[in-house]
């Protein structure tokens, strides 16, 4: 006999706002950043971090609950996930994009029910303000931390880009949309014949440069500023694109996997990457729930299956188009021309 049904699932989904606001708060605070200088007692950690008596011991105890705080002795420590993940000082920190979710996407995505109602963004856009975009670069405060957002979400499968990808075929990449630069940086760290480009707005260049620099491959890394609307692609034996065509609607998908195509020599690839929607579309929930954030954030993105992307690539004119599986949600299309 079959077990009968229970709301269980239900509540939880539908309060899960409840623990995600919970460990979002505490990113921002800085509660695992504090603690990875050492356990702290209740009074101490509270003071340190700014928590008043009435919330503290209820804040820090949901935190042990959630599984990312351990105590022992009335003594609270990180559990090893957030101390190498959450901890601001760690190169592994990918408290970036929980930032970012926490300033921006947290308020926006309470107006979810109007934009399935009515298709429109509900970020800055819907007070007549200027789009994403626009409006990260033009605050470097901000630009800074969704560069720094975007490392952390994609540094494991940038590391495995670098790693599983046939290199040793290819002398020249560039990374569109680089960002921080971290996906062209692991794939330099990786392999040290390669030359590359990251190509973005000029915005990026110096922190870019400076990752760059800090990684210690700055001879082998350089920035090109341009805008992919306005200008060719730089060319290269191999374009990467990383969460950068689920920003938009289908004419300019299109017209980007074109331009990487004119960019590459015969033989060369296009790598597109991001939460590839399962082509059944029943079992990435995250990818599912990634187009949604499209929705809400600008006028006409969305994520896409495996199959539609290798659709648009033999469209352009690549061949020999695979689907690879990267760390978590994401995966690779890779297209040859």
């Amino acid at each position: 006999m079959h077990d009968p049904p229970t709301p269980e699932k239900i509540l939880q989904t539908g309060m899960a706002f409840w623990a995600s606001k919970t460990l979002l708060s505490a990113v921002e605070i800085g509660v695992f950043t504090e603690l990875a200088h050492g356990p702290a007692s209740l009074g101490p950690l509270s003071q340190r971090i700014g928590l008043h008596s009435r919330s503290a011991r209820d804040f820090l105890d949901a935190l042990v609950a959630l599984g990312f705080l351990k105590r022992e002795d009335g003594c609270y420590r990180n559990t090893p996930e957030a101390d190498l993940f959450l901890d601001r000082n760690k190169l592994s920190y990918v408290g970036g994009i929980l930032e970012m979710a926490n300033h921006r996407l947290y308020p926006f995505w309470g107006q979810l029910t109007e934009a399935l109602r009515t298709g429109q963004p509900q970020n800055e856009c819907k007070t007549g303000g200027t789009g994403l975009f626009e409006t990260l670069y033009a605050d470097p405060g901000r630009l800074e931390e969704f560069l720094s957002a975007m490392t952390g979400v994609s540094h494991a499968s940038n590391s495995m880009i670098a790693q599983v990808f046939p290199w040793k075929n290819y002398q020249t990449f560039v990374d569109i949309g680089t960002a921080q630069g971290d996906l062209a940086a692991q794939i330099a760290l990786a392999n040290p014949h390669l030359r590359g480009q990251g190509f973005d707005l000029p915005e990026v260049a110096p922190v870019f440069q400076q990752h760059a620099e800090r990684l210690g491959i700055a001879d082998r890394l350089t920035f090109v500023s341009g805008d992919f609307f306005k200008h060719d692609l730089p060319k290269a034996d191999v374009v990467l694109m990383g969460h950068i065509l689920h920003d938009w609607d289908l004419p300019t998908k299109k017209m980007l996997i074109r331009k990487a195509f004119e960019a590459i020599p015969a033989g060369g690839a296009l790598i597109v990457y991001e939460t590839i929607i399962d082509d059944d579309r029943s079992q990435n929930a995250f990818g599912l729930l990634m187009s949604l954030n499209m929705l809400i954030e600008t006028p006409g993105g969305f994520d896409y299956t495996g199959a539609d992307c290798k659709a648009w690539m033999k469209d352009a004119g690549f061949s020999a188009m695979q689907v690879q599986q990267l760390a978590g949600p994401d995966s690779m299309v890779i297209g040859i021309k």
